[in-house]
């Protein structure tokens, strides 16, 4: 199966060549991948080299100017590295980017905590009016670029990864959607941790929301699920763990309700290893979510 990546410099050069609004920037990394857009598209398809501010405050140049650009890199030196020409030349300018993000949490361990950003997540929540999509399979990545091409000028995030559930499901850029009902608690699963989440909880009295837009989160789906008594909640997020609790308590204000934000740790591990060893490690595997989430939701959710 191809990865969610694969999917995306395809997609781009059919935008590039449908919508003249449609701009792509780089900054080295994936630029073999267009090569022919660039040579049909030559003054819409630009890589600035390895200059990740500049990558950004380009795009928003090129915004003003009425383009739509889409912005592409490792999720680290898109938001984190240049994060004060994501708020100024994006936020403050008012203008609009579709920011397109690879390697994740941790996809590349190999490549050291340079190119790991777990906080992408919670860093672009500190700025107002960002869409953030986190598919969970190819397909989803694909139609979820779609929308965010597609979106006017609004500044959206898309958070593609290696990890992937085994199955795509519709996805609408807005919504979450129930895959598993139950009446003891509420799972969030989001984007690739659905597969691991719905291992986790076989068997087990819970409803379960696969997540793929988290901002804005969806928090009537949240209510409507929680019902009207004492509402428990876990998150599976494949960042910062705890990234959006304050979401859900905002959800469920008027609503007794306890929350538990299960994602990435913040302590750094230094081994890089594979993957799969750091979602062990995080806690994020089915073994151990089972644990954490039937030890929260107590006997109620084992029937």
């Amino acid at each position: 199966m191809d990865t969610m990546r694969d999917r995306l410099a395809p997609v781009l050069t059919r935008l590039l060549d449908q919508d003249p609004r449609v701009a792509v920037l780089l900054a080295e990394i994936g630029a073999d991948g267009f090569a022919e857009a660039g040579r049909r598209h030559p003054d819409r398809v630009i890589n600035v080299g390895i200059r990740e501010q500049l990558l950004v405050g380009a795009a928003a140049g090129l915004a003003l100017t009425g383009l739509r650009p889409v912005v592409h890199t490792f999720a680290s030196f898109l938001v984190e590295r240049p994060f004060e020409q994501v708020k100024l030349d994006l936020g403050h300018q008012d203008v609009g980017a579709v920011l397109v993000s690879a390697a994740a949490s941790y996809d590349w361990p190999a490549g050291g905590y340079t190119h790991m950003a777990p906080g992408d997540v919670a860093l672009l929540d500190t700025l107002d009016g960002w869409t953030v999509h986190v598919p969970g399979h190819p397909e989803e990545a694909e139609t979820l670029l779609r929308h965010a091409v597609a979106a006017g000028d609004d500044k959206v995030y898309v958070r593609l990864s290696l990890l992937s559930n085994g199955d795509a499901l519709p996805v609408d850029g807005a919504r979450f959607r129930t895959v598993r009902e139950g009446r003891a608690g509420v799972v969030v699963a989001v984007g690739p941790t659905l597969d691991d989440v719905l291992t986790a909880t076989q068997g087990l009295d819970v409803a379960v929301l696969y997540a793929t837009t988290v901002r804005p989160f969806d928090a009537a789906a949240v209510r409507r699920v929680a019902g009207g008594g004492r509402a428990d909640v876990v998150l599976v997020e494949p960042y910062l763990a705890g990234t959006s609790t304050a979401a859900v308590n905002d959800a469920l204000a008027d609503v007794p309700h306890r929350v538990l934000g299960l994602g990435v740790g913040r302590r750094e591990l230094r081994r890089y290893g594979t993957a799969a060893e750091h979602t062990a490690a995080h806690g994020l595997d089915p073994r151990s979510l089972r644990e954490r989430i039937g030890g929260f939701l107590g006997a109620a959710a084992r029937g």
